[in-house]
């Protein structure tokens, strides 16, 4: 029995997707949530506790897009020429983002007002376009042959956009429960003050894509309302629903932890509900990531690379997490 190479580079392109999703979701939600903190202080406070890692969370964005390059070319031609607009913007989004956040902490004090507006705007731009993209995936994409058919604008549509909103709420989850852990005094107070309402309206949009997604596919109701797999996916709602109460209830528990922890968890249970919904097409409706693959020689040249350079991506990550764990504090910083 041969080694399944198109499976292992769709697992290894949804890992690379899911990590970035985790690594660089909170420090996008540090910037979502910026119009909530008005100091500047405290603003300092938010961004030297992402200061050592950000920059490094996106190398599983780059790993997940240059995996679909060489794994899935098909996939890549048909998302890129249907979701170039929106990609584009994300990808101005995240310079933007990138070049405020260096800037600030060098602009003079009546110039930082300019640079925090464009690090609030390049963290939302980037968020809401890959929630939107997101969203197209799961609409689907009109194929003929090998090239995509459908307009320039079809992204633009109530699905998507609605999906572009839910990731916001979901980033701004994900860095209000990393500065709960990171923070503490009046700035991790603030934070948990801002917790529950998030944790709930985060609920409310999962219910929601999960009522919408099966009424507008019919195939992914069968997927989930089946049997026997209802029985096989019910822990992934049940699991939702524990840590949406969880979350809720952070603060009366004053746990520093479990709060990002659990909204870790939270984000993983709704992006593998996707993932549920979907398989095993990587260009939906019909297109599995078998048709869509390239070689088996391509495939197994990238694989020797990939299981050189991804223990060396998961160290780093590990070590500088490790270094620079603990609390943070005003006195404190990295620029």
């Amino acid at each position: 029995m041969g080694i399944d190479l198109p499976l292992i580079w769709f697992l290894i392109i949804i890992f690379s997707i899911m990590m970035y999703i985790v690594m660089d979701g909170f420090d996008l939600g540090i910037g979502i949530l910026y119009p909530a903190v008005k100091g500047q202080a405290d603003r300092d406070l938010m961004m030297n506790s992402v200061a050592p890692v950000w920059d490094g969370n996106e190398t599983w964005l780059v790993l997940g897009g240059a995996g679909l390059f060489g794994a899935f070319p098909l996939a890549y031609a048909v998302i890129l020429d249907a979701l170039a607009i929106p990609l584009t913007i994300m990808l101005l989004g995240l310079i933007f983002r990138g070049v405020a956040f260096e800037f600030r902490f060098k602009a003079a004090p009546k110039h930082q007002h300019f640079w925090d507006k464009a690090f609030i705007g390049g963290s939302m731009l980037a968020t809401f376009m890959q929630g939107l993209v997101v969203g197209a995936v799961i609409e689907g994409f009109p194929v003929e042959g090998r090239v995509y058919v459908g307009h320039d604008f079809d992204w633009l549509a109530p699905f998507p956009l609605f999906c572009g909103f839910g990731l916001v709420v979901a980033y701004a989850l994900l860095g209000c429960g990393w500065l709960v852990m990171k923070t503490e005094g009046h700035l991790q107070q603030r934070m948990y003050r801002v917790l529950r309402p998030l944790a709930l309206l985060m609920l409310a949009i999962i219910i929601i894509i999960s009522i919408w997604t099966p009424l507008a596919h019919p195939t992914i109701a069968e997927r989930w309302f089946s049997l026997p797999n209802l029985f096989f996916f019910m822990p992934v709602p049940l699991l939702i629903l524990w840590a949406s109460w969880q979350l809720s209830n952070a603060n009366f528990n004053s746990s520093h932890y479990t709060p990002f922890l659990t909204a870790l968890l939270l984000i993983f249970m709704g992006f593998s509900g996707l993932g549920i919904s979907i398989w095993p097409n990587i260009i939906p409706p019909f297109i599995s990531y078998e048709e869509a693959a390239s070689p088996p020689q391509s495939l197994g040249f990238m694989l020797v690379g990939a299981l050189f350079i991804i223990p060396i991506i998961l160290t780093y990550t590990f070590w500088s997490y490790y270094v620079f764990r603990g609390k943070i504090n005003h006195e404190q910083g990295y620029h």
